[in-house]
C-alpha cells in the first residue's frame, strides 16, 4: 500500500475567492490506533462547519485537512477493533479535533461509523450522516421525542427545511413521529425539496413568522427545530409556541435573551453533533448505532438521500467552490464530490 496520499488542506485563514484558501496537497497515510478504522475515502459532504472552520481556526501555518462527511471502504483495522474489517464499506461523520476526511485515506474511531446503506452509492451516503446525527440528537435525545407514531401529535417548526439538516429532520419527523411538520422556505426550489424532504407546509422565513404560523398550525406549535436565525426569531417561537414547548438550536448564537421563553414554561436546548467525539463520553458508539438505524431507514424506502449537486473529484478547486456556496447560503441539500 501507498504510503502517501492526495488530500485538500488549508494554511491559512484565508477568503475562499484566494487560491491559496484550500490547496492540493500530499500527505502521509495515517497509521490507524487501537479503535480507529483506516477507509479509503470515495466521496464526501460539505457542511457549514466546514467554511466556518476555515474561517475562524487559523492553523499558522501547519497544513490542515477539513471534511466531516464521508464514505467509503475500510483498509485496514487498529488492534483494538470489534466491528468492522477490511472491505467494509462504511459511512460517517468523524471527530472535530482530528483531521476531517478530504483525503484519499482516513482515521476514524470505529465507533462514531456504520455501515452505508446499501442501496445507497458512495456519494448519496456521504451526503447523510452529520445531518442524520444532528436531527436524530436534536429531535430523539435534546427535545426527547419518542419514535412511535401513537406517542408524538402536535406540530413541529423546521426552519430552512430545505437545508441539509432541516431536509432529515423533516424525513425523521415524518417517518417515525405523527408531528405535523412546518419547514420554512423562501425560494420556489427550496420549498419544493422541503416538501420532497416531507414537510407538510412551508413558510417563507422572509416573511413575518407568526401570521403565517396561525394559519397553518392555527393551535399553536409544540417544537422548533432552529436550524438558522435562532436570535431573529426567539420571540416569534416564543408567541408560537404551546405552554411546555421545546427549542433545540443548532446555530452560533453568542447571547439569547432567553427569558422570552420562561412565562410558557419552554424548553431551550443545544445540540451540537461533535460534543461525544470531542469529549469522548461513554457513549460515543451511539453515533455509530443512529447510523445504523438511518441506513436501515433508507434501505428500506423511509428515508432517501439528500444530495442534490455533486461537484466531480476531491480537490481544491471544486472544495473552494463547494466552500463559496456555503458561504451564499444557497445550497439546497448537500454539495458532494466523488473519488480523487
Amino acid at each position: 500500500m501507498t504510503t502517501t496520499m492526495r488530500a485538500v488542506a488549508y494554511r491559512a485563514s484565508l477568503p475562499v475567492t484566494d487560491d491559496e484558501s484550500l490547496l492540493d496537497v500530499k500527505l502521509p497515510v495515517p497509521e490507524p490506533g487501537p479503535r480507529d478504522l483506516l477507509v479509503q475515502v470515495e466521496a464526501v459532504a460539505v457542511n457549514p462547519v466546514d467554511p466556518k472552520v476555515r474561517k475562524n481556526q487559523d492553523p499558522q501555518g501547519r497544513e490542515r485537512v477539513l471534511g466531516w462527511d464521508a464514505a467509503g471502504t475500510v483498509v485496514a483495522t487498529g488492534s483494538q477493533v470489534e466491528n468492522f474489517k477490511p472491505g467494509d464499506e462504511v459511512y460517517y461523520s468523524g471527530a472535530l479535533d482530528r483531521p476531517g476526511a478530504n483525503s484519499e485515506y482516513h482515521v476514524v474511531d470505529e465507533r462514531l461509523v456504520a455501515l452505508k446503506p446499501t442501496t445507497l452509492t458512495f456519494t448519496e451516503a456521504a451526503s447523510l450522516p452529520l445531518t442524520s446525527l444532528t436531527a436524530w440528537e436534536g429531535l430523539f435525545e435534546r427535545i426527547g421525542l419518542h419514535h412511535d407514531l401513537i406517542d408524538e401529535t402536535g406540530s413541529l417548526l423546521v426552519t430552512a427545511a430545505g437545508g441539509g439538516v432541516g431536509a432529515v429532520v423533516s424525513q425523521l419527523a415524518r417517518a417515525l413521529t405523527d408531528l405535523t411538520v412546518i419547514g420554512t422556505a423562501s425560494r420556489p426550489e427550496t420549498v419544493d425539496f422541503a416538501r420532497r424532504m416531507g414537510a407538510h407546509h412551508i413558510v417563507d422565513h422572509h416573511q413575518a413568522l407568526l401570521p403565517q404560523l396561525a394559519e397553518v398550525a392555527p393551535n399553536g406549535i409544540d417544537h422548533v427545530f432552529s436550524t438558522a436565525g435562532t436570535h431573529r426569531n426567539l420571540a416569534a417561537y416564543a408567541e408560537a409556541l404551546n405552554p411546555f414547548g421545546q427549542i433545540v438550536a443548532i446555530d452560533d448564537v453568542e447571547d439569547l435573551p432567553i427569558g422570552l421563553l420562561m412565562p410558557k414554561s419552554i424548553g431551550f436546548h443545544w445540540e451540537f453533533m461533535f460534543t461525544r467525539s470531542l469529549f469522548r463520553t461513554a457513549d460515543m458508539d451511539r453515533q455509530g448505532k443512529i447510523l445504523t438505524q438511518v441506513a436501515r431507514l433508507v434501505d428500506a424506502g423511509v428515508m432517501v438521500s439528500t444530495a442534490t449537486r455533486d461537484l466531480g473529484p476531491v480537490n481544491a478547486a471544486n472544495l473552494r467552490e463547494a466552500h463559496g456556496i456555503m458561504e451564499s447560503g444557497t445550497a439546497i441539500g448537500k454539495i458532494t464530490l466523488t473519488g480523487f
